[in-house]
Order: C-alpha cells, then structure tokens, then sequence
C-alpha cells in the first residue's frame, strides 16, 4: 500500500490507525518534501491520496505522473482511496472535472447518502445522514461509469465509488489533534465565518464527541474498501 502525502499537516490520521488494526503494511510518499514518485505500481496492494491545500488544476509537477499511477491502479483493479484533494485526483484521473464548489465548506456538516445502488452497497448500515468534516473550496465531478454515493446541500458530489476505487470529498480521516491544527494552521479562512464556514469554537465544540461519530461511518467505508485486500488473506 502506498499513501501519498501533499502536506505534512494532512496525513493518514485515523486511516493508519484502520491500516494497523488489520495489520495492512503501508508506504508513505511524501510529496511535500519533495520524495519521489514511484516508477510504477508493481507490487503495491494499493494506493491512498490524502489531502492538500493545492489544486488539481494547479501547473505542479507531481500532478501528470501522479494521476497516471492512479489510472494504471484503477484499471488493475487494485483499491484506489481518496480524500479531498485525493477524491479530486482520481476524478481528474478519470475523466472527470474539478472546478469551483459553489461555496466554501470548512467544519462540521451533515452529508447523506445518494440513491444509488453503489451507495446501498458502499454504506449498508449507517443512517440516511451524518455529520463529517470537511475542508474545500474546490469540487469534483463524477466520472463516467461511477457512481454517487454520498451528496450534500454545501456540495453535491461529496464521495464516489467505481469499482474498487473509493474518491471522497469529506475528510474521514480526521482525529481530534488534527482538526485542531488544521483550524491553527489555517486560522486565516475561519476569520469570516458563515454558514458553510464555522468559526474555530463551533469546530471544536464536543469535537471528541464528533469524531467518534464520524468514526463509525468511516469505519465501514475503510472495511469496505479494504475488502478486497481482506478476502485475498482469508
């Protein structure tokens, strides 16, 4: 398994604890000191693209040999996982569009499940709506031959699956200390709050509370997405 990390502020978080709990070694490339991409994907079980203050659409040198690697995991079949800037990559990869969302969206906020039968599967067991984090001005669209799986009112496309490849807008990676750095390092955007923009107290007002709640929905993201990787050492 190999993450890619575009900051140093935005890793794993919660994921590696997921990694660890089912004992799934993993690699991290750190984009932001300027580590280099691998040549190719042979040998590697997967592939995860964390988050990133940067744009898709940014002329930066990662980006072209970095969604080609998404590309050739994609068509291999092999687990692909993206969160924010990461989601935004394999729409990008695939086809698809990042472009401006129609509004900020920084905290808490509820997401819902689409009706689709990908969000059926993806999400079986969790209610009709929940309460994740998220951290983006940015959008993506969905590529061809995906499906939603997750919509809100703030953003419509809020996570999409295709095959055993898993793009998310939110951030379910999140833990307590990252929320709070996040809301330190980039304090400047929670200067003007508004609706879709919360101020550092109502981001982490209860936020253990918070995060243990957006654990149980990435909990079954997480499995499911490792599920293929799962059955193969059964």
């Amino acid at each position: 398994m190999i993450i890619f990390r575009h900051i140093d502020c935005e890793g794993p978080g919660y994921l590696a604890e997921v990694l660890a709990q089912y004992s799934m070694p993993y690699r991290l490339v750190k984009i932001d000191l300027n580590e280099a991409l691998p040549g190719d994907i042979d040998g590697t079980s997967g592939l995860i693209l964390m988050g990133g203050p940067m744009s898709v659409n940014d002329p930066l040198p990662w980006i072209e040999p970095l969604l080609s690697l998404i590309r050739k995991a994609h068509a291999r079949g092999l687990p692909v996982l993206g969160h924010c800037l990461g989601g935004q990559l394999i729409s990008k990869a695939l086809g698809g569009t990042v472009s401006a969302n129609p509004v900020k969206e920084i905290g808490w906020h509820p997401v819902r499940r689409s009706n689709t039968p990908a969000a059926a599967d993806w999400l079986s067991g969790l209610p009709q709506e929940f309460t994740l984090f998220h951290w983006h001005g940015e959008t993506f669209s969905i590529p061809e031959g995906a499906e939603l799986i997750m919509e809100s009112d703030n953003c419509r496309h809020q996570g999409f699956a295709h095959g055993n490849t898993l793009a998310l807008q939110c951030h379910m990676e999140m833990t307590a200390p990252m929320v709070e750095d996040w809301a330190s390092i980039y304090r400047d955007e929670l200067a003007h709050p508004i609706a879709t923009v919360q101020s550092l107290e109502e981001m982490t007002t209860g936020l253990d509370t918070r995060i243990e709640a957006a654990r149980q929905v990435a909990d079954k993201l997480y499995r499911r997405w490792l599920a293929p990787l799962l059955a193969a050492t059964i």
